[in-house]
């Protein structure tokens, strides 16, 4: 079986602007998912804002093991049941990448619990990536560092939590550095964000950047079975203790009731 993906894109940049649909005639997600499918061990598809649910119905959500998020100029328009949706979807063991100003999506700083803000500046300048863990399988048979010779700037300080593992960190033309490959944990899902991607620039036509998120896919790519219900918060009876209990002392629920949240 190959690892089934889902390459979600706002898909506005690529309606509303011509040096961004010169770029990529089949939009962002469209050339994303094509070099996924480089890889005989992955099969992405794509979904966009305007479909029906986001193109993120439930039943869709639950045959994805792994999300890639595009978004940017309609970060508000995305409907709060989609992001509860992909968000318990997470919890349950689907993997999430987060690209470029998706760093702004609600998914992201819902899972984040943070604003996720940062410092930037459009003025295509090069951008260095550089490893800071070459034996992690994100980054393997990448180089010790790659350049972007045209990229849109982000810089520190990052609003993110501390992450489990950085990646990749990226130092700009003028000066500035970021942390642009950072991996979490939340639930049972594996997340990983990912700097590069601004949508003027041929960012994600260029190899090293296939490769890392190819290499991302399988990385994020959780094969345990999806947990069922990942908030359900069950109340134990007395009688179902592990070892033989006495009730003592008043309570607020009956056995099998619903707890308050």
């Amino acid at each position: 079986m190959t690892i089934q993906v889902v390459v979600w894109g706002e898909n506005v940049h690529e309606q509303t602007n011509k040096v961004v649909s010169d770029l990529y005639p089949t939009g962002m997600h469209g050339c994303i998912a094509d070099a996924l499918n480089s890889d005989p061990a992955i099969t992405a598809t794509t979904a966009t804002l305007q479909q029906a649910d986001h193109g993120l119905p439930a039943h869709r959500l639950a045959q994805t093991d792994v999300l890639l998020w595009w978004g940017h100029a309609a970060h508000g328009q995305v409907d709060d049941a989609v992001v509860d949706r992909v968000a318990e979807q997470v919890w349950a063991g689907m993997g999430l990448i987060v690209l470029h100003s998706g760093h702004f999506s609600k998914i992201f700083k819902r899972l984040m619990g943070t604003p996720c803000n940062l410092t930037w500046r459009e003025a295509g300048e090069r951008e260095r990536l550089w490893l800071t863990s070459r034996n992690h399988p994100i980054a393997a048979g990448l180089p010790d560092h790659f350049e972007l010779e045209n990229e849109e700037m982000y810089g520190e300080p990052f609003g993110i939590p501390d992450p489990m593992e950085t990646v990749f960190i990226s130092w700009f033309q003028g000066g500035e550095v970021f942390r642009s490959g950072v991996t979490y944990k939340r639930g049972a899902g594996n997340v990983f964000y990912f700097r590069p991607g601004h949508e003027t620039y041929p960012t994600y036509h260029d190899a090293n950047i296939q490769m890392v998120l190819r290499n991302a896919v399988k990385w994020a790519h959780n094969p345990a079975k999806r947990i069922v219900d990942p908030t359900a918060a069950p109340n134990v009876p007395v009688a179902g203790a592990l070892e033989p209990i006495v009730e003592r002392g008043p309570r607020l629920h009956h056995d099998g009731e619903e707890g308050l949240r």
